[in-house]
């Protein structure tokens, strides 16, 4: 979360150094105003005193000091190192704070899981994700959490309202986001957050999301999950066309084997990707495995 630097700070904000600070638009940096928008993200997040919470781009720390204030121990993921030296200012010497200069996602990649120092290692299950994340690594930086072997618990992100959509919806709009997500997790729009409540002021209205991953025999079995992208990639490859064709043409599969999926799952032989849930897909792929 980040606060406008080119205008006098709150005293919470204060620096014994003078930093002026301009939106890095390469970064997709804007400026939460809103703090009552605060309230409603650790609300979600069921932050409490002894939680571990990884906060993406943590900016100028409005939403690290309030999850501070929880008694939580924060490890803050910030790749503009001018935010880096602001943020070990403005917290010094605080045990339950680590500041970590680093790209987010090669952190994902790299770190996660590893001993960050003291009372910072990151366990399966045992950590909570924040953040305010730009549009374009949405889908990658969601997928990369639900994915990782070391998962978090719960993850409650602000994103583009629009996408926040897309990962909840449900037949008859689904999409390749939505499935992809749902079938890791359960995702929820808790709030919408007008684009009044940033500066500078985005095109575009924000919402906050909290997905709850889960564990299955499907999205465990690697065999199985693999197998499960395949058709869903397939399906989605051409969303008006009929998904008996997209499998079709995709995958070579015949036809008149489709056709008896389809009706073992109970499918109208003229239905569209967007118009499964995720539970039809899973029951469909039960039926096409080899």
């Amino acid at each position: 979360m980040y606060l406008n630097l080119d205008t006098p700070l709150p005293n919470s904000f204060q620096s014994n150094r003078n930093f002026t600070f301009k939106p890095k638009k390469r970064l997709g940096q804007v400026f939460l105003k809103n703090k009552e928008v605060l309230k409603k993200i650790i609300k979600a997040g069921e932050i409490k005193a002894g939680d571990l919470v990884l906060e993406i781009g943590s900016g100028t720390g409005v939403l690290t000091e309030a999850i501070l204030q929880t008694k939580a121990k924060v490890v803050a993921i910030e790749k503009d190192s001018q935010m880096t030296k602001f943020l070990k200012e403005k917290f010094p010497k605080n045990r339950n704070l680590l500041v970590v200069e680093q790209d987010i996602r090669d952190f994902l990649r790299l770190k996660i899981g590893a001993g960050l120092g003291s009372g910072f290692k990151i366990k399966n299950l045992k950590f909570k994700v924040v953040g305010n994340i730009p549009y374009y690594l949405t889908s990658y930086l969601i997928r990369q959490l639900l994915e990782s072997e070391v998962k978090p618990s719960l993850i409650v992100l602000m994103v583009q309202k629009e996408v926040g959509q897309r990962i909840t919806a449900n037949p008859p709009k689904m999409n390749l986001l939505a499935a992809s997500v749902q079938f890791f997790a359960e995702a929820k729009i808790i709030a919408s957050i007008s684009k009044s409540s940033f500066w500078p002021k985005p095109k575009v209205d924000s919402a906050i999301i909290k997905i709850s991953p889960f564990r299955s025999p499907a999205n465990t079995d690697e065999n199985f999950k693999k197998s499960f992208f395949h058709l869903l990639k397939a399906g989605f490859s051409q969303p008006r066309k009929l998904l008996l064709n997209n499998l079709g043409q995709k995958l070579k599969i015949p036809k008149e084997k489709l056709k008896i999926a389809f009706q073992k799952t109970k499918l109208p032989l003229n239905c569209r990707s967007q118009n499964l849930s995720l539970e039809n897909w899973l029951n469909l792929l039960d039926e096409l495995l080899f």
